[in-house]
């Protein structure tokens, strides 16, 4: 038997704040610290902001948000091949859900930034990642193992990069299948 007083009501659903009031907060914060961020600072949409750093300042703006503004944790590293750069960008999350990411660029051929493994100690697989995949030069790396390619892969090839040919690559023989019809 139903219980009489059972409601078929459904349970209120909370409606995402489209409020950027902690968003705006932060981009001001940032924007009195470091001005030169100021036009460079984006609030893309409710908890998700985007900062250019000029690579010389991404430690001083990276422990700023981590330390004054609280995002204390690095999600990951990711890593771009943007011509004639490389694009970095640090995934930071703050524990209201915020996530702030600091995009800098690296010379392809020349010292990029310092590891952020003092700051974020797990950085240290991210950034091998994109040693490895991408040919960044990351600075002042704790000695350690090659990650995520072998160790046999050969030195200077680096699969991310728009402009990378296999070593002794030949053009893939038709597949015959897909002229099966």
């Amino acid at each position: 038997m139903a219980d009489p007083e059972a409601t078929d009501a459904k349970p209120e659903v909370k409606a995402i704040n489209p409020n950027l009031e902690r968003e705006n907060e932060i981009k001001a914060e940032l924007s009195r610290k470091f001005p030169f961020l100021a036009e460079d600072c984006t609030i893309q949409r409710v908890r998700r902001m985007w900062v250019k750093v000029p690579m010389d300042q991404l430690h001083p703006v990276m422990l700023h948000a981590k330390e004054q503004l609280g995002f204390s944790m690095l999600c990951t590293i990711t890593g771009t091949d943007e011509g004639d750069s490389l694009g970095l960008l640090y995934h930071m999350a703050h524990d209201n859900g915020i996530v702030l990411t600091l995009m800098t660029n690296a010379p392809k051929e020349g010292p990029g930034p310092s590891t952020v493994t003092p700051y974020f100690p797990l950085a240290e697989l991210s950034e091998r990642e994109v040693i490895d995949l991408l040919g960044a030069r990351i600075q002042n790396m704790p000695e350690g193992p090659r990650y995520p390619l072998p160790d046999a892969w050969p030195e200077g090839q680096y699969p991310l990069r728009k402009d990378w040919k296999p070593e002794g690559a030949t053009a893939s023989p038709p597949n015959p299948k897909s002229q099966e019809k």
